[in-house]
């Protein structure tokens, strides 16, 4: 039975839908998101609408009904956006925790196919292989034996094992260690052991990031301070006027305008919505947290084959007896006689159903060219394999099959593996390394083919117990990919080094890192990496470009040793042996094509199409998403100085209560949509490719960009007084007031413009396209004229219409203040220190 194609077609598509309706997904107690009624009670408990509906009390203990429904009405709307909001990032978040849930190889209608786990039936065949988590319980019924590390049911870490005529019981969310099988699932979900015992696993986990820290200090400190002012103004007007229940107001209305809850609700949206965005991309991202990681990277780690290159293998060259022959598919038909051996053993030396690509090159060889002769050996039975190590880079299998009697043994590894197990004499050495470097210098992967006879069984402890003979070379072509040029001087122009790692030959990886366009630096081998003390390696590694003949076990000290000289570390890996370095780095990136589960769950970024490329554009978008973070940052400071000034100035200084908490409620509907939708949908700047690596270190507000909100929302505040100064001249209280108001929502939009325009600068900023922007200010304007000139909604906020040309003052202060900021941006440019 062939694990690939076995003789059981298992279910078909129908009956599998079918028992999949029947019994639910194979997801476990708790992998759903957040339920609307869940996210309901988060926004509730929120502090400002705990505020709005205390002021919307107080105004029922004043007698002033319609106000007190009108506030209650206004924290209900504001209450519906932020659930849209919510509800429109928890739908990204689930669609990312579906995408990136584990995978599954099922054999159905006689075919075999991957399909996500959560789609795993009863009955359904699965095929397991090394690195693979098991999805749901099962029964293992192929030959052979599995090693299965059981530790997440048992906690004991030493593998167990299993085969169909022992112990066969499979349980879901265990791993393969080792070995191959077939399988039978005889429970999924809930009714899984793994579900009985109730644990949850969850995919995309919530972790709060440096950036939450230091939001979260943020809000704090101005928590506090607004807590203190509001206290202060409360006992200020109750004991100077006496009215406590008109203080409590006031005092409410100033908690709320220096209440700066935005900034966790774009923390939660800008990340959110940018992973949903990076998997359109062929990005998945399994931490949410690593999105802000990915724009400070300054080191990509990566390995050549199937990432830098299509991993699509072709022998293009073969060496045996001293000649080299060199393969062009198109116009050769036939494969002279001394290069037969070559691709017989090489052949042999590989898995008779190969999954990796060399191994499949080898049997399309061998099918074009030895179909009609007798160096295919279909009927032969495989009896022993010896593994590729990292001590031995080569590996063996033994065959029965021949008349002789005797066992063939082929094998196949690196050149100087091969050279090592036929023990070659000095000339010959030289010999095979000259052809092996010259098929290397043009970018061929280059293995080496020997072969012998054994009597056996018993069967010798390790390869070099046989005694080989040297049978030729094996170069095969793996073309780089097209778009590789282009994202590697992308990231040199943003100040990101690339490292390319592999277990190549140190010439074939020379090669492809000059047509792929790598910086020029020197190669360090694996075996010389074990020789250098840390210290050491960390000096090495600042001039090396290359990383050649590495064992996967080696990444994690060459992420340690990057990390330790100060570089944030984002490494690419697919197999088991590459977890520790992908859970070491800063930004794991496991390969979703070829990678193993185990690969996947210990990185934060998945690419779906294993290519370089779509890192970079990861990083394009991790710079984006940070830099859209601190302009809405910005704004959302920015905005709540005239908020709060307007709420408290007046009151200290005598005059009529200028903003009710109703007029701040109202303002919300504005702000909230801006902070998040309006600078979500931002594109990057045009030189976010151009900028060096950001410092993670970094305060998300540094003390200039703290000043330049504060000056913004100080300059607006003075607009927004001089136009109500001029308004208690010119008008009446009402109409005052409905003028500073009308003033305060064109500040705003104000804000908006400058805030988003960042350093490209207001006019160039019109010109980028945010649809987004044009809604949030057509839906601010229309809210602005409803409260001016919808009579009850006036009335309830103590407004009244305004002229023609009192508004045409608002829009001038308006002007003013983006003059203002405009200022406020050049002079900052000019005292910035040089970027470069």
């Amino acid at each position: 039975m062939s694990l690939s194609t076995p003789d059981d077609p298992g279910l078909c598509a129908a009956e599998a839908a079918r028992r999949l309706a029947e019994d639910g997904p194979n997801a476990l107690p708790g992998d759903g998101g957040r339920s609307w009624l869940h996210i309901v009670r988060e926004t509730v408990r929120d502090p400002m609408f705990s505020l709005l509906l205390a002021a919307a009390g107080l105004y029922l203990l004043l007698g002033e009904l319609q106000e007190s429904l009108s506030l209650a009405l206004m924290v209900c709307v504001v209450i519906g956006l932020t659930l849209y909001q919510e509800g429109k990032t928890e739908r990204a978040i689930q669609a990312l925790r579906d995408l990136s849930s584990p995978r599954a190889r099922v054999v159905r209608d006689g075919q075999a196919q991957t399909v996500a786990g959560r789609e795993l039936v009863r009955g359904d065949l699965i095929l397991l292989a090394e690195g693979d988590r098991i999805a749901a319980d099962a029964e293992l019924f192929s030959p052979g034996e599995l090693q299965v590390d059981e530790s997440l049911l048992t906690g004991e870490s030493v593998p167990v094992s299993k085969s169909a005529g022992g112990a066969s019981a499979l349980h879901a969310g265990t791993l393969v260690v080792q070995g191959q099988g077939l399988a039978r699932v005889s429970a999924t979900g809930p009714r899984s052991q793994m579900g009985q015992i109730g644990r949850a696993l969850q995919t995309v986990r919530a972790e709060e990031s440096p950036l939450r820290r230091q939001t979260r200090t943020l809000v704090h400190r101005l928590a506090w301070l607004g807590l203190g002012l509001c206290v202060l103004l409360v006992l200020l007007q109750g004991l100077m006027r006496g009215d406590w229940l008109q203080a409590l107001l006031a005092g409410i209305a100033l908690a709320i305008a220096m209440m700066p809850e935005e900034f966790t609700v774009v923390l939660t949206v800008l990340p959110a919505l940018g992973a949903w965005r990076l998997s359109h991309q062929q990005v998945l991202t399994r931490r949410i947290a690593a999105i802000e990681t990915l724009g400070a990277t300054s080191v990509l780690c990566v390995d050549k084959t199937g990432t830098l290159t299509q991993n699509r293998m072709r022998v293009a060259s073969l060496s045996a007896g001293g000649a080299e022959l060199f393969l062009d598919d198109a116009l050769r038909s036939e494969l002279p006689e001394g290069f037969h051996a070559l691709v017989e053993y090489a052949i042999l030396a590989s898995r008779p159903d190969p999954y990796d690509p060399m191994e499949q090159a080898f049997h399309a060889l061998g099918q074009q060219f030895l179909a009609q002769t007798e160096h295919l050996h279909r009927d032969w039975v495989l009896v022993q394999e010896y593994a590729l190590t990292p001590e031995l880079r080569a590996m063996a299998h033994v065959w029965q099959g021949d008349a002789r009697g005797d066992h063939v043994v082929a094998a196949k590894g690196s050149p100087e593996a091969i050279v090592d197990l036929c023990h070659l004499d000095a000339p010959q050495r030289a010999s095979v390394a000259a052809a092996a470097d010259a098929m290397a210098a043009r970018g061929l992967r280059v293995l080496g083919v020997a072969r012998t006879r054994h009597p056996g069984p018993p069967w010798p402890a390790g390869e070099h117990d046989f005694d080989f003979a040297f049978v030729g070379l094996l170069g095969l072509a793996d073309p780089l990919r097209e778009e590789i040029p282009q994202a590697v001087r992308e990231c040199r122009e943003a100040g990101i080094r690339v490292v390319m790692i592999t277990g190549d030959y140190p010439v074939t990886a020379k090669a492809i890192a000059r047509q792929a366009g790598l910086a020029d630096g020197t190669v360090l081998l694996g075996d010389e990496l074990d020789r250098l003390s840390d210290a050491e390696l960390q000096q090495r590694l600042q001039k090396a470009s290359i990383c050649a003949r590495i064992a996967p076990t080696q990444k994690l000290r060459i992420v340690q040793a990057l990390q330790a000289d100060g570089a944030v570390v984002a490494m690419t890996g697919d197999g088991v042996n590459d977890a520790p370095a992908l859970k070491a780095a800063h930004v794991g990136v496991a390969m979703g094509g070829r990678g193993t589960d185990v690969a996947r769950e210990a990185a934060a970024i998945v690419l779906v199409d294993d290519n370089f490329a779509s890192i970079v554009r990861a990083v394009r978008q991790g710079r984006r998403i940070f830099g859209n973070l601190r302009k809405s940052m910005s704004y959302i400071l920015a905005v709540h100085v005239p908020i709060a000034g307007m709420a408290l100035l007046p009151l200290l200084l005598g005059w009529p209560i200028v903003l009710f908490p109703m007029h701040i409620a109202l303002l919300e509907l504005a702000i909230d949509p801006a902070c998040a939708m309006v600078f979500e949908s931002e594109p990057a700047d045009e030189d976010v490719m151009r900028q060096p690596p950001r410092d993670p270190a970094m305060p998300l507000f540094s003390g200039s960009a703290l000043v330049q909100a504060v000056l913004q929302g100080l300059g607006v505040l003075a607009a927004v007084l001089g136009v109500y100064l001029w308004g208690t001249q010119q008008l009446d209280e009402t109409q005052a007031r409905s003028l500073a108001f009308s003033a305060l929502v064109l500040g705003n939009l104000a804000l908006i413009l400058s805030n988003r325009a960042g350093a490209r600068g207001l006019l160039a900023s019109l010109r980028v396209r945010n649809r987004m922007l044009w809604g949030v200010m057509a839906f601010t304007l229309v809210l602005l004229a409803l409260a001016l000139y919808l009579p009850p909604l006036a009335a309830v906020l103590r407004m009244a219409p305004l002229e023609p040309g009192v508004l045409g003052v608002a829009m001038l202060a308006a002007g003013l203040c983006l003059l203002w900021f405009e200022v406020i941006r050049l002079t900052a440019r000019r005292l910035a220190p040089t970027r470069r």
